[in-house]
């Protein structure tokens, strides 16, 4: 018997065993499904949803079940678009953004929307829209913030339908046409030539300020001065009266002497060459000055 009969023979009485192992390799390997961890396997049985596969060892009913979507659940960026808009203040602009997604429900995305990049797309282009056209230019370029906030939130409730969650909505720049950027050149520029108008109105107020304060200052202490001189030449006037009221009229005497005294040796002292003339009245004052120095020693 050679070695081909022999297989035959073998082949023919096992032939059923052998083919109910291959159909049992078979069902094994189409049943068992590894699903990778950035992904979602939506299955399908008859044409009807019978599953969703996560990550890791699945099974399902060989020949009754498939798999008809493989779905990924990695985040996912819309490429830049340009919306264009009009603000309420009749402006127009150019608004770039950019939006960031990731399906969490494949079954509904698969079933409920047959482009999803497509439909996002419009769906912030007409919310940009919305929104821009409720603010004004100066309003849109100085609270982006809140602007990709209210985006971000309106798109996320616009999409929950589908199974997608936003993670973030960017406006990346507004653009302006090159009309507008000139206005807008001019307007800055007459903003800032006023306030350096102010600053100079404001300086020269401070400056006559502070010159009005320093008159002030000055006459303040010219009458403190003045002040001090009165009361001691009232203090000088009231010793000069006690001291008459002491010693009677010869201190008095004593006192105009003593002043006309100084007074001709104030002519003496000057600058250049002079001629005093000496009043017959002043040898008279120096002898009463004299007559009254002895007699005070």
């Amino acid at each position: 018997m050679d070695i081909g009969n022999l297989f035959n023979d073998l082949i023919g009485s096992n032939a059923v065993f052998l083919a109910i192992a291959l159909f049992i390799i078979l069902c094994i390997f189409l049943g068992v499904r590894i699903v990778s961890q950035s992904e979602k396997h939506v299955v399908e049985r008859f044409g009807r949803l019978r599953a969703v596969l996560g990550p890791g060892i699945n099974f399902i009913v060989p020949f009754l079940d498939k798999v008809a979507h493989k779905v990924s659940i990695l985040e996912r960026q819309l490429p830049t678009t340009k919306q264009d808009a009009i603000t309420s203040d009749n402006v127009l602009v150019q608004v770039d953004t950019s939006v960031f997604y990731r399906i969490l429900e494949p079954e509904k995305t698969v079933y409920r929307i047959r482009d999803v990049d497509a439909a996002i797309t419009t769906t912030v282009a007409g919310i940009v829209r919305a929104g821009i056209g409720e603010m004004e230019l100066d309003e849109v370029q100085s609270n982006r913030q809140g602007l990709i906030t209210r985006i971000k939130e309106q798109v996320a409730n616009a999409v929950d339908d589908w199974g997608i969650e936003v993670t973030r909505a960017e406006i990346l720049d507004v653009n302006l046409d090159q009309a507008t950027r000139d206005a807008m050149l001019q307007q800055l520029n007459a903003e800032r030539e006023r306030r350096a108008a102010v600053t100079r109105a404001e300086g020269q107020k401070r400056a006559v300020e502070l010159n009005a304060d320093a008159e002030l200052y000055a006459a303040e202490q010219i009458a403190k001065a003045r002040r001090i001189q009165a009361d001691a030449e009232a203090y000088a006037t009231e010793v000069v009266a006690r001291a008459i009221a002491d010693n009677g009229l010869e201190a008095a005497q004593y006192q105009v002497a003593l002043k006309q005294v100084e007074a001709l040796t104030a002519v003496g002292q000057g600058d250049g060459n002079q001629t005093v003339i000496v009043p017959a009245a002043a040898l008279e004052a120096f002898g009463d000055a004299f007559g009254l120095l002895k007699g005070k020693t």
